[in-house]
């Protein structure tokens, strides 16, 4: 990557140390990993109700990788993309670190506190976050493992106590259960109190059973849409399966979370798929979970206070230092992380 310096005007309002500039991994147009460049910028200015984060690790998600190939190409006008370049030169929303300063508002932080959250520009020295959605880190945490937890873990969350309202006795099945919502749903399922399935490869099946699930199926060697088995809830984060075969796995009133982004189609990604899954469900007593993730400061006190209790751990697959983001994002992209990977900054 190439370093450069942007002519940005310095905002020493909320500089605690006397420093105005920081590193930060920057995309002037959408691409592929090779338009990431690690450059000084102008730290981040707080509004009354933030906090400004000294970044000690960063998550990359599909979500990144996708945004920062600007797709699907029907999602550019969203807050988060921009139309014909980034409206944001820094990807990267889940973040650990130790907070730097607070604007005048804050009342849940105050300098030197270990948090955990989501931000605006993760991959960088410094970034801004609302209060509402950082949360002090689990002491028991590295910075990794912390910055690993707020987006996957919310999903799975959302996925199954939320949307899927899973509970004991419950048979759940994790499609894809190695990846980093995989992850999670399998140990959250687990704490929910249900009987848990995960599918994953050969090579992850003992990791899957580690964390918790009570059968492990690995689909190079058995199909689990034609064992005969029936569950009460997938979360399908693969998209490998066609919805009848799925439909086929679920008990009469099972539901079905379909959470795999596929990006082939580079205009409308999954979304075809959603379609035809509301039109195959329409008329069946069988049920589809639609949902967004949303970013809630009770869903990071949830998520922490299951791993307090021992029933939710991170797992990680790599981390990378942040002058090597663009390689841990081309991993993201190839869809095969184990867990979770991470910038360490």
């Amino acid at each position: 990557m190439n370093a450069a310096t942007i002519d940005r005007p310095a905002d020493p309002t909320h500089d605690t140390v006397g420093v105005t500039t920081m590193k930060a991994i920057v995309q002037d147009k959408y691409g592929s990993a090779e338009v990431l460049q690690i450059r000084d910028t102008a730290k981040p200015a707080i509004g009354e109700h933030d906090v400004l984060v000294r970044v000690r690790a960063a998550a990359v998600n599909p979500a990144d990788w996708a945004v920062m190939g600007g797709l699907p190409y029907i999602a550019r006008p969203a807050p988060m993309y921009g139309l014909r370049t980034p409206k944001n030169g820094i990807r990267g929303t889940d973040v650990a670190g130790r907070v730097e300063a607070v604007g005048a508002a804050v009342t849940r932080f105050r300098p030197g506190d270990e948090v955990f959250g989501w931000c605006r520009g993760a991959f960088a020295e410094y970034a801004a976050a609302s209060e509402n959605g950082l949360a002090i880190k689990p002491a028991d945490l590295t910075f990794e493992q912390g910055a690993s937890v707020p987006m996957a873990g919310s999903v799975a969350l959302q996925a199954l106590r939320d949307r899927g309202d899973v509970h004991v006795g419950q048979k759940v099945l994790v499609n894809g259960a190695s990846g980093g919502i995989g992850t999670f749903a399998v140990q959250i399922a687990k704490s929910l109190g249900a009987e848990v399935t995960g599918v994953c490869s050969t090579s992850n099946v003992e990791l899957v059973r580690s964390i918790g699930a009570d059968h492990v199926i690995d689909y190079t060697r058995d199909d689990f849409t034609q064992s005969g088995e029936r569950y009460d809830f997938i979360l399908d984060n693969i998209s490998n399966r066609s919805l009848s075969d799925l439909r086929r796995a679920l008990t009469a009133r099972g539901m079905l979370v379909p959470n795999g982004g596929q990006f082939q189609n580079r205009w409308f990604s999954s979304a075809g798929r959603l379609i035809k899954a509301m039109v195959s469900f329409r008329f069946v007593s069988q049920r589809l979970g639609r949902f967004v993730v949303a970013q809630k400061h009770d869903d990071l006190l949830a998520l922490k206070e299951l791993i307090e209790a021992g029933k939710v751990m991170p797992v990680i697959d790599r981390t990378y230092p942040l002058s090597e983001t663009a390689a841990a994002m081309d991993y993201v992209g190839t869809g095969h992380a184990r867990g979770k990977v991470l910038i360490n900054v």
